[in-house]
């Protein structure tokens, strides 16, 4: 066999996968590489089987066979369950008893992205793992192999259906709701799940196009909700449901065609599974409001604020035992009853569940919450050598200052009016802010101080002509 080099672009190997654009940054030789190199580390570590899924990206289906090629040069069992969400993949790498995963998925970048997500073990594989694989594939630092490894093909839909539906609770009650998967590899598994569960279902954007032709797949912009919202008045709807590009994420807007924040939805969720899991922690990331926080202890949970970032959370939850976690961006991760990773269809059949067994609708629900007034996420454009250099200054300035800051990830600031935060991106050449008070003139306050940073580091403040999300 002839000795394996590869080199890839500086720029795919990120924090929580690989990603890049398809014929520019991302090659199908990139694919084999992966696999060559991801499988090498199975092996190390005595693994010999593999999962291998993929998304509905227009480049999945050639870049998924390079990336089986990789693993079998590894002499591996690779485990091809073919075109499906993330979670399902995540599903069978235990329920095939997998030693490793990988995902072909773009998730929710444009149509010309894609990228793989994988799973080493039960764990996720991110971080130095990831440019661990840069260099392996550098140096050519592979496993020999003498017997190419095998491949088969197995179907996963119906055991994963089987399995979600184990834990809808909601009894016989008809709910009425919207489902938009946004045209994503989530789309099949949707309509197999509306097809079990009580109540009317509506499914719009509900064929696989890689193309995304009605919106952009990412469920936490208000522009990709607006034709669900629409549905859902049309209808008469309870609820409505999205999902982004590979379903790992999850987005809600209730019967008046009000969206639910990631922090909002995992309020609801909380309150839940606090009361079969008291004084369990419950982990949100640094951009979710104070109110989360707040009501989980008010449940009896234990608050943690714990880094923004799906591989960072799935960590975290494992270390401390958490049955629940979520992100502002719609990654929601139950270990109550479920296997602690990020699964849109798994959050919104546990939704659906509480909201049949409610007297309340979710429009009521969110409406009881206590009111606070915040900025969208602004993520403005800091180069790449900058963008943490600036929040060490920052955070230097405010500990001279004398300011109340907590430092888990970035800095967030705490003020008698609410409080602001400032992070670098770990997957693009950005800083990323949020403030949230009680009042106008609270949150022009905390405004004017994170601009004050800014500008003290030589950055142009945020555009913060966005909407305010009031909740």
């Amino acid at each position: 066999m002839t000795a394996f080099h590869h080199s890839f672009d500086r720029t795919v190997l990120r924090e929580y996968d690989i990603r890049g654009i398809v014929g520019q940054t991302l090659q199908p030789e990139d694919a084999f590489a992966i696999g060559r190199c991801f499988g090498s580390i199975v092996s190390r570590a005595g693994g010999t089987k593999v999962a291998v899924g993929y998304d509905g990206r227009l480049s999945s289906p050639d870049l998924e066979p390079q990336l089986v090629a990789g693993l079998r040069a590894c002499g591996l069992e690779v485990i091809r369950i073919g075109l499906v969400a993330t979670p399902m993949l995540y599903f069978a790498s235990y329920h095939f008893g997998a030693d490793g995963a990988v995902m072909v998925t773009g998730s929710h970048n444009p149509p010309d992205y894609n990228g793989f997500k994988m799973m080493l073990g039960k764990k996720p594989f991110f971080g130095a793992q990831i440019q661990e694989i840069g260099r392996m594939a550098a140096e050519g630092d592979v496993v020999p192999v003498s017997t190419e490894g095998s491949d088969h093909k197995v179907e996963v839909a119906e055991p994963y259906v089987a399995r979600v539906m184990q834990d809808y609770d909601g009894g016989d009650r008809k709910l009425k709701v919207v489902w938009d998967p946004g045209n994503g590899s989530g789309a099949d598994i949707t309509k197999l799940l509306t097809a079990k569960l009580p109540g009317e279902h509506y499914v719009i954007n509900g064929d696989v196009d890689g193309s995304f032709p009605n919106h952009h797949p990412d469920p936490t912009v208000a522009k990709n909700l607006e034709q669900l919202i629409a549905e859902v008045e049309k209808e008469g709807a309870d609820l409505g449901i999205a999902f982004d590009g590979d379903a790992d994420r999850i987005g809600v807007v209730d019967g008046e065609g009000n969206i639910l924040f990631g922090d909002q939805l995992l309020v609801v969720l909380a309150r839940d599974v606090l009361k079969s899991k008291p004084g369990g922690t419950i982990i949100a990331d640094v951009k979710a409001s104070q109110v989360l926080f707040d009501e989980i202890a008010k449940a009896g949970g234990t608050p943690l604020m714990w880094k923004t970032g799906h591989s960072l959370i799935k960590a975290k939850m494992a270390e401390t035992g958490s049955p629940l976690a979520g992100e502002m961006s719609g990654h929601i991760f139950f270990a109550d009853k479920w296997y602690g990773f990020d699964d849109a269809p798994y959050s919104a059949i546990r939704l659906l569940g509480i909201i049949a067994r409610s007297s309340e609708t979710l429009g009521q629900m969110r409406a009881a919450l206590p009111q606070v007034i915040n900025t969208p996420e602004l993520r403005f454009d800091c180069p790449e050598e900058r963008k943490f250099v600036v929040v060490d200054e920052v955070k230097a300035r405010l500990a001279a200052s004398g300011a109340k800051v907590q430092a888990v990830d970035g800095v967030r600031v705490l003020t008698e009016d609410g409080w602001w935060l400032l992070r670098a991106s770990n997957t693009q050449a950005v800083l990323v802010a949020r403030c949230e008070a009680t009042s106008e003139a609270g949150l022009e306050r905390l405004k004017a101080g994170l601009v004050e940073q800014l500008t003290a580091s030589g950055l142009a403040a945020p555009d913060f002509s966005g909407e305010n999300a009031g909740h």
